[in-house]
Parts: C-alpha cells; structure tokens; sequence
C-alpha cells in the first residue's frame, strides 16, 4: 500500500516551490528523491531531464539569467548532487539565484559512516562551502518552510545559489499537509544609502571633469536607471562581461563589455571620476588587471562586503542598484561638469583596436551572424577563446542575459545546457551556442537532451584541436605543450549520432547560413568550423 501524494514529505517540497510560481526544474530521478518526482506531475511542475546533473546546474543557471526567476535543480544523493556542484559554484561566482535540492542521510546516520548508499562525510558542508548556504531540514514543515524563507531572501539580498537538504526519511514519511505553515516573510526592504550620503556622492560626480560608469552583473535588473544616471552624466559606460548588455551596447555612451582591456585601463586611470555599481571588481572580469582611479569614487552595491575589495571608495553607498542610483537621480543638477561624453568616439576606437587585436580571428564570423540574426538572440558561450576574445565585445547585446558566461568561475562545458535553459526561458527568442571544442566535449551529451525537448539550437563549435589558450600559456614560459592537443571527434557525425543535424563550414557566410537553417529545424544542429 503507498501513502496518498499529499502526506510524503516530497509533496511539501514541491507544493512550496508550486507556491512560489515555480513551473519548470532540471534534475534527474534517483532513488533517493522519488518522492520529490512523485509530486511534481500533480502540482504541474514541467520536468527537464540532462544527462548529467552539471548540465542541469548550467541549464537553471541560464534560465535563471533569461527570466530573473530563480533557476531550480533536483539531484539525488552523494554523486548525483557532487555532480551539480560545478554549476553551483558558477552560479555563485556570478550571483545567479539557484535553488539546489537534495535528498540526505535519514536522520541521525550524518557522520557514522555506515556505508549507506551513497553516503557523504558531509554533504550539506561540502554545499555550504560552495554556495551562499545550505540548509538541512529535520521535517516536511521545515522544508516547506525553507523554499519560503529563500525565495523572499532573493528579493532583498544578493541572489546566489541555496542547497536544501532533506532527509530520506523526510520525504519517505508522512506529515500533515494541513500543519504547513508559510512563514510570514520578512519585510526588509531592499537597502538604500541614506539620503545624506548619496548627495554628496551626486555633488563629487556633478563637479567631476571626467566621469566614467563601470557596470557589473548587479545592474543585470537595473537597466533603466543606469541608462538614466549616464545620460544625465553624460558619462561613457565600460561593462564587465556580467553587466553586458545593462546599457544597450547600441547606445551613443555605451563601449560595451571591455574591462579586460588594458585600452579601457588607460580611460578609467585617466578620469576625474568613477562610479562603479554592481561589480567586484575581481581579476576574473579584468584578467589581472587594477583599476587604479585618480580621484573619486562612487560604488554602490547590495552586498555591503563588496564596497572596497580591489578598489577603496571614496564614496561607498550601500543599496540595490535600481534603488541607490534612482536616488542618486534624484540628487544630480541637470547640469554637471563631465566632458568625457565628447570623447566617447575617442575611447570607442581605442577598445576597438583592442578588440580587434585579441579576437582577429573572430572578427568576420560574428560580424556575419550580426547580420543575419534579430538583435535579441541569445548567445551562450564558454570558457573559451572565442567567447572572451569574441563574442563578449563582438556581439551587440541590446538588454542583459543576451550572452550567457561563466564569467566569475571560468568553466568548461557551459554553453550547450546553458542554451537549452535559455531556450526553455525565452522559447519566442532565437539561441546560439558559441564554444570551443575542449569546452564542448565537456557537456556535448547535452546535445542530445536538445533533441529530446526538440530545440533547433544551432550549436556552433569553433575548432581549433585542443586547449588554445593553455597551449599558448605554455609556450610563453617555455613549457613544452602538453595535454593541450586533444583529438576532436567528426563532429557532425557525432550531432548525427546524438539524433541532431551536422555539417561543416569555413567561412563567415557558410556560418551565417547554417544558423539561419538551424534555427528552422526542430533539432539541434551542430556546426563545427575549423579554425
């Protein structure tokens, strides 16, 4: 005899996430997590299956960026969950709210090492020591309780991802469904500086000669009200690669994601004063790089930690970006001082002599797909040479999460399930992948998971026989090249195999074409040029 759905514990799980208008997760089924699976159907939770846990972690990640919802992932015990781990950690690196679920130990076996199925000596430490946190239950209320409890957190804090655990026996038992209790959240509004501090950090800016925006990830909800502050500074904007698109890179003032540059160095040293929201600042974004300021500067953050790591503000405002810079709006005159507007075309031509000398080779390919493509498509790229030498400055992003990137945690074998949790997140907007192929074979089972759900996703694999960018690191110590030259298999036989299209061009317009074609098919197409 089994229990009706509505007293096991994995039905208090899932009916907190249906409550928080949770309508779609990645994860794969283990035996530890049925109970979860057992309600999903019942409450219309759509239910996406990769072939590997690390390409659901990336899929809801994606998502997450597509849609500002959160991304959510089921994993089963011990590997199926150490598995997810990668993904987690990328979604923290860029603050990606991500919810990871797990089955754990029955209560009272945690630390006993008893050779119980896939046990961990610590499985909620080895999360809490990767994510924002993780939380282990002891009840079917206190899991309901915990869903609740994060998704208000995201609203008003920093969003990064969270792992729930809970016990078998959690979700094995019985509960009284009636007993659930949904904590009354918790009324903190998203901070803002005081009204004090944000004037006088508006007069340093209004008086300022030379004024440049540097615009992070934490801007990605904050469009508007950066676009606004910019104007009315007339100020250029420099992005990282997780801010891109925050000032439509189409925009008079925009010089797009170009902060690794040393070009963009050279501009920012130069200016009389820099207001930096949303960003770190980290040697991730600026590849080694300091931005050194020669006068003031202005950050904002929502994570008050972030206010002086690797650049000390002289004026440090502590709040949501959308909420600080409406503020700091309010407080500019009409007129201010900053003449660097009228050398934003100056600037322009010096990151593009950057650009141009990093991504020479990937110049002609996505000036083709720009021609060919809506100015909304999507790009999911890799950690791989032709995404940060490419498609981050090449392509013209017009509103943020049109590239997707493992900017913050720089790993391998993103871009085909990021793509896919783009696809399910905005299935109305077209998506490309971009990568590599030593990125791409990390995740290329992924591909097949495409054609299952029937994405034409046109998956574009430049191929250049191994790992480039640590082959030429060798050789610039004088290392020998090893481990970098890996075999690449027929990849269009291999897409062919997995149920998708193959084929294989050599120009710029042969690409443009085969996207076109692609994205008309109902399964995904792999297009492998040799580079």
């Amino acid at each position: 005899m089994t229990r009706p759905t509505a007293t096991r514990g994995g039905n208090a799980v899932v009916r907190a996430l249906r409550e928080r208008e949770v309508d779609l997760v990645f994860g794969i089924p283990g035996t530890h997590n049925l109970e979860i699976y057992r309600a999903l159907r019942s409450h219309g939770i759509r239910h996406v299956a990769p072939r590997h846990e690390q390409g659901g972690g990336y899929a809801a990640d994606a998502y997450s960026r597509v849609t500002n919802r959160p991304g959510v992932v089921i994993t089963t015990t011990g590997p199926g969950l150490t598995n997810a781990t990668t993904a987690a950690a990328t979604s923290y690196a860029d603050s990606v709210p991500v919810l990871l679920i797990s089955p754990g130990l029955p209560r009272g076996m945690v630390g006993r090492d008893l050779g119980w199925l896939h046990e961990v000596k610590d499985q909620s430490g080895h999360l809490d020591a990767m994510v924002e946190r993780s939380i282990r239950v002891e009840s079917a209320e206190e899991a309901y309780a915990a869903i609740h409890e994060t998704f208000d957190h995201w609203q008003t804090n920093r969003p990064r991802p969270v792992h729930l655990e809970v016990p078998v026996d959690v979700l094995d038992g019985g509960y009284d469904d009636t007993a659930l209790t949904r904590p009354e959240p918790v009324h903190r509004p998203v901070p803002t500086p005081e009204r004090q501090l944000v004037g006088a950090a508006a007069d340093a800016l209004a008086q300022a000669s030379s004024v440049v925006l540097v615009v992070g990830g934490g801007c990605r909800q904050a469009s508007e009200q950066v676009l606004a502050v910019a104007e009315r500074l007339d100020a250029p904007v420099v992005t990282t690669v997780n801010g891109k698109g925050v000032v439509p890179e189409t925009h008079p003032l925009s010089l797009g994601a170009c902060i690794r540059l040393p070009e963009t160095h050279r501009i920012l040293a130069g200016a009389d004063a820099l207001l930096v929201v949303g960003s770190v600042l980290g040697s991730s974004e600026l590849w080694g790089h300091r931005v050194e300021a020669s006068g003031v500067v202005v950050r904002v953050d929502i994570d008050e930690r972030q206010l002086h790591k690797n650049l000390t503000a002289t004026h440090p405002l502590h709040g949501g970006a959308a909420e600080t810079l409406a503020l700091l709006l309010d407080e500019l005159p009409d007129s201010v001082q900053n003449r660097s507007g009228r050398q934003v075309t100056t600037f322009r031509e010096a990151v593009r002599r950057g650009i141009e000398r990093d991504g020479s080779t990937f110049i002609g390919f996505h000036d083709a797909l720009a021609a060919a493509l809506p100015e909304t498509t999507i790009f999911a790229g890799d950690s791989a040479q032709v995404s940060y030498f490419g498609t981050a400055s090449l392509w013209p992003a017009v509103r943020p999460g049109q590239f997707l990137y493992p900017a913050g945690y720089g790993t391998l074998g993103y871009g085909i399930p990021a793509a896919i949790g783009a696809a399910l997140g905005a299935p109305e907007t077209p998506v490309v992948v971009v990568a590599g192929d030593g990125g791409t074979m990390f995740t290329i089972q992924e591909f097949a998971t495409a054609v299952d759900l029937g994405l034409g996703l046109p998956v574009v694999v430049m191929n250049n026989g191994g790992f480039q960018e640590i082959r030429e690191g060798m050789e610039e110590r004088g290392i020998d090249p090893l481990a970098v030259d890996v075999r690449s298999p027929d990849f269009p036989m291999l897409a062919t195999a997995l149920g998708g299209e193959g084929v294989r061009v050599h120009t710029p317009e042969e690409l443009a074409k085969a996207v076109t074609q692609a994205l008309g098919r109902s399964v995904p197409t792999l297009i492998e040029v040799p580079i």
